[in-house]
């Protein structure tokens, strides 16, 4: 081989490199926010249980009364009421479910029944191709992250942080969900608690921890999913999120856990804001506990001191009135006023 020939093949060889690195590039590029189409009247919604499975009848009455009152049709995955097991079906079944509802072009939807436990079963079995290629609204919260998480990373899909069908659907709940998936309002949108009304003390405060707005992509979560996913594949990318943490039930001692494995990771070095939701029965129990902090305590303790605009109180997750947020959605966040404005809107 002569030098011309050789210099010929070189800059071929560094040609297809770059070219190989530019589709890569594209690819995840592509993948960093696929939009699902928006819902209209009498599409069809198909319904699972990624966790914790409804079995009572009287429940499951519940469940298609949400769905007629928003003129959706719907069917079961096959699994999900008829299933073995009590409470929980096998992961297979669970996963066939979900491989049912996307890959069936009918379902135009699909919303999780309740959260519960055991979502975090599937999200390794799973097939992401198979979503990405089938892209629709998904539905749910609580135990539901895990799979919001693992979906949104490995198919590039924008899902939905929201009221699952046995939430209590208030009119709050409701406009906020018909809203944000059927997609009938303008953007930017502002998403705020309900009015206090008349009281002089107002029912659903926030309250500032460090002052400013900043903008960014939406990343929402449960906390003690989220932190079950640092440090494996699932772990979400992030570098310029909006990220919106909520849980219930936990004491100060285990919120303040958390959080530190959050601080330890890094992510709140890596963030562009921070959103901690109302948390509900996060008091209960700290006269007899070692650790005498108040949440409000904790919170201050970890976030007061950050570089970024944090504030405490928005209703979504684990209340009944509930915002439906979207997750990889454009948005900015204002911690002196107590909202999320959505620059963008998440469907199609």
């Amino acid at each position: 081989m002569n030098r011309k020939e050789f210099l010929n093949l070189a800059s071929l060889s560094i040609g297809s490199l770059m070219l190989s690195k530019s589709i890569a590039k594209a690819n995840v590029t592509q993948k960093s926010n696929i939009k699902p189409a928006k819902l209209m009247p009498n599409d069809t919604i198909g319904i699972v249980s990624p966790g914790t499975s409804v079995s009572s009848p009287d429940d499951l009455a519940k469940v298609e009364e949400i769905l007629k009152y928003f003129g959706l049709n719907f069917r079961y995955a096959k699994n999900t009421i008829k299933g073995s097991g009590y409470k929980t079906r096998s992961v297979r079944e669970r996963i066939e479910d979900l491989y049912e509802v996307f890959s069936d072009s009918t379902f135009k939807g699909v919303i999780c029944t309740r959260g519960g436990y055991g979502s975090g079963r599937l999200i390794d079995g799973l097939d992401y191709d198979l979503i990405r290629r089938n892209p629709k609204i998904f539905v749910g919260y609580s135990d539901i992250t895990a799979l919001h998480l693992a979906i949104n990373k490995n198919a590039g899909l924008s899902t939905f942080h929201g009221p699952v069908l046995l939430s209590s659907f208030n009119n709050y709940t409701a406009t906020n969900f018909r809203n944000i998936v059927f997609g009938d309002v303008e953007y930017p949108l502002v998403l705020s608690n309900p009015q206090s009304g008349m009281s002089p003390r107002n029912p659903f405060p926030t309250r500032t921890i460090v002052k400013g707005e900043a903008e960014g992509i939406t990343l929402v979560a449960n906390l003690s999913l989220l932190t079950s996913l640092m440090g494996t594949k699932f772990e979400p990318e992030f570098e310029g999120k909006i990220l919106l943490i909520e849980d219930v039930g936990e004491q100060p001692y285990r919120i303040d856990r958390m959080l530190n494995q959050l601080r330890l990771a890094g992510v709140f070095r890596k963030i562009s804001g921070l959103v901690f939701g109302r948390c509900d029965d996060c008091n209960s129990g700290t006269t007899q506990s070692t650790w005498d902090l108040s949440l409000g305590e904790v919170l201050d303790s970890y976030l007061s001191e950050l570089s970024i605009p944090v504030f405490y109180g928005l209703m979504f997750g684990h209340t009944d009135n509930q915002l439906t947020i979207p997750q990889l959605c454009k948005a900015k966040m204002n911690a002196d006023e107590g909202n999320l404005v959505l620059l963008e809107s998440p469907v199609i």
